[in-house]
């Protein structure tokens, strides 16, 4: 891949609020950014109160609006060197290792692979019993089951994705892949 200092980073968040309040602070310390929300990660950000921390960040949002995923043809038009996907629901993820691109961010993963373009996908259902953020400043246990698991295992093996299982590892991988396109101007 050629990289372009025109080129931006596409971040795109799922219907999650598992470590959803952590990637958006990620994400606003981030320039050239475009952002692009699933249906649930419209209803969720809003659920869980966090609108105007995502409205702070003063990037562009795409909203998953249409059903032929309209932004998806930015990737063949070069204008992103990187996909975030953060946080990435189960369903997500699932949908993702089976090939799935029936929706926003399913597609956006897709036409990434197709085009090239790494992506950094940060996986909610990472352990067998986790803690989770839930509306209201709420903590709930989440046990995600086998096939959950499982499906993090099958995208992990897959080119040009980079699975991370928390937040340090997803800015750590964001900024790696950030110095590496600087030094390849």
């Amino acid at each position: 891949m050629i990289y372009s200092e025109t080129q931006r980073l596409a971040w795109a968040i799922t219907g999650s609020g598992h470590y959803l309040r952590e990637s958006l602070a990620v994400l606003a310390t981030l320039e050239n950014v475009d952002i692009f929300l699933s249906k649930a990660a419209s209803e969720i950000i809003k659920q869980y109160g966090f609108q105007a921390q995502l409205d702070a960040t003063s990037h562009k949002v795409y909203q998953d609006k249409t059903a032929s995923s309209v932004p998806v043809e930015l990737f063949y038009e070069g204008k992103y060197h990187t996909l975030v996907i953060a946080p990435a629901t189960s369903n997500t993820i699932a949908k993702m290792a089976y090939g799935f691109s029936d929706s926003l961010v399913t597609n956006l993963y897709a036409q990434a692979g197709k085009t090239r373009v790494p992506s950094i996908v940060f996986a909610c259902d990472t352990a067998p019993e986790l803690e989770s953020e839930a509306p209201r400043d709420n903590m709930v246990k989440v046990y995600p089951r086998k096939i959950d698991l499982e499906n993090i295992a099958k995208l992990k093996s897959f080119e040009m994705t980079s699975v991370v299982e928390d937040m340090d590892s997803l800015s750590s991988c964001i900024q790696q892949h950030l110095q590496l396109l600087k030094n390849t101007d």
